[in-house]
Formats: C-alpha cells, structure tokens, sequence
C-alpha cells in the first residue's frame, strides 16, 4: 500500500517565497493547498508544480471567515492536514508622520492577525497528524530598519507569536518555526532590486553580496517541515546570507 501523501497550506502562495515552497514541496510528494487573493497567480504557481498535487482555494487570510472556509476547504478534500506555511505578508517603509492609522491595520492584518487565525484554525488538525506550522518572519522581526516600524513591528510579532506558541503546541506534538529572510528576489521587492543604488547599500552590508533567491528559503522551509527537523521547535533561523551575523559596525578592512 503506498503511503498516504503528506498535505500542506501555503498562503500567498502566487508568488516569490511562497510560490517557490509551494513547488518544492509538490516535488517533495505533498499535496499542497495554494491560497492567495488573485486566482490568476496562484494558477501560474500550480502550472508549475507536477500534476494532481495542487489545488487552489482563494481568500483573504486575514478575514475569519475566509480562514476557516480555507481550512474547511483543505480537510473535505483530503480529509487531514500535516502542514501550515504562514507566507502572505505585505510591507511599507515610510516616515511615521502621515502613516495612516489605516495603513497600520492593514500591514498588522495581513502579516500578524493572518497568523493568528490561520493557526488557530489549523492546529485542531495538525494535532491529529502531529503536523507542524512554519511562519515567515524577517531579519526585520529580529532589528529595526529605518521607516520600517511598522514592518519591523508585525515580523517581531511573528516571531514571538512562533515562540510563545511552541511553549503551548509541543505537548501536543505540533511544532512551529519560523524562517527569518533578509533581501530575497520576489515581486514584493522588486524595487529594491531594479535599483541600482539601493542595491549595492544592500551588497555593502550583506556578506554574499547578493539578494536570497526564494527556491533558497523554500528550502530551509521544507526543512523545517521535514522529519529531519523532529526536535527543531521555537526557533527562528535567519537566511540571510550572514547578515545578521554582524555586529553592525562597518568594514575597516576594506576586504
């Protein structure tokens, strides 16, 4: 009898990191749940990934209703669920003078409240297959960033929304993680990397002078899903090309 495939939800899972976890975990043998707001791109991600292993529920994640009808969604059709990607986010970098209060909300809706409801509808399920969550924090959950504080505000939530949860969950033989990321080459990004100057401030602090390719935090991603990962719980792992791994200071050797 061929074992029964493992079944994961990968929200924002149109694009970059998201649509890059999707894929490796299709090629990995799951059946993976897309979920995101523009059915176009999520089909573009499945057309990618091998046949029969997609299947695609739209909705807003930060919406109640919209996360209990994606969870509800996935059991009817496969009848369980081992893991839960927390992806979706959105980010703004400005000065906090004529920061909307609606602006605010929205960022804190979509990166941390999503998180919240996601969890809490899953957890049921992943506690009968003793299934595990991975949340997409940042290295800005981990330090500030100038005109970043409301960024740097909601991945510090998912930071240690993903510790404090891992204190609760473990007994009942979930685990949840998160992967931190620095500069990674997605669409959400696209203007710091079409940018030239931006760029190489971003090379100068960086330590492999690059951007991350999604395919690359998919990977620690898949990982940390991975029974490999059995006694991996709470932690957060930077992929960061080193970034974080400085001290801040500059380079006096010029090297």
């Amino acid at each position: 009898m061929s074992e029964q495939p493992k079944i994961a939800i990968v929200t924002g899972a149109g694009s970059g990191i998201g649509a890059a976890t999707a894929l490796l975990l299709s090629q990995r043998g799951y059946k993976v749940v897309l979920n995101g707001r523009t059915r176009e791109k999520l089909d573009q991600s499945a057309a990618k990934m091998p046949a029969g292993s997609a299947y695609i529920v739209t909705g807003d994640v930060s919406n109640k209703d919209d996360v209990n009808a994606l969870v509800t969604a996935t059991i009817e059709q496969f009848g369980r669920l081992d893991l839960l990607v927390n992806n979706a986010a959105i980010a703004s970098f400005q000065p906090i003078e004529g920061f909307a209060a609606e602006d605010w909300d929205t960022q804190m809706n979509i990166n941390v409240r999503s998180v919240f409801l996601m969890t809490q509808a899953a957890v049921p399920y992943l506690r009968e297959s003793q299934g595990s969550i991975v949340n997409i924090s940042s290295v800005s959950g981990i330090g500030g960033d100038w005109n970043g504080f409301c960024y740097n505000a909601s991945k510090g939530a998912v930071s240690n929304f993903t510790r404090a949860m891992a204190l609760d969950l473990a007994p009942q033989g979930v685990r949840i993680n998160a992967v931190a990321p620095s500069l990674t080459d997605t669409d959400m990004a696209a203007d710091v990397i079409n940018n030239d100057e931006v760029m190489e401030a971003f090379k100068a602090r960086l330590p492999m002078r690059r951007a991350a390719r999604p395919s690359e935090v998919a990977s620690v991603i898949a990982f940390l899903a991975s029974d490999d990962a059995s006694f991996v719980n709470g932690t957060i792992i930077p992929v960061d090309g080193g970034l974080s791994a400085s001290n801040g200071q500059p380079n006096l050797t010029g090297s």
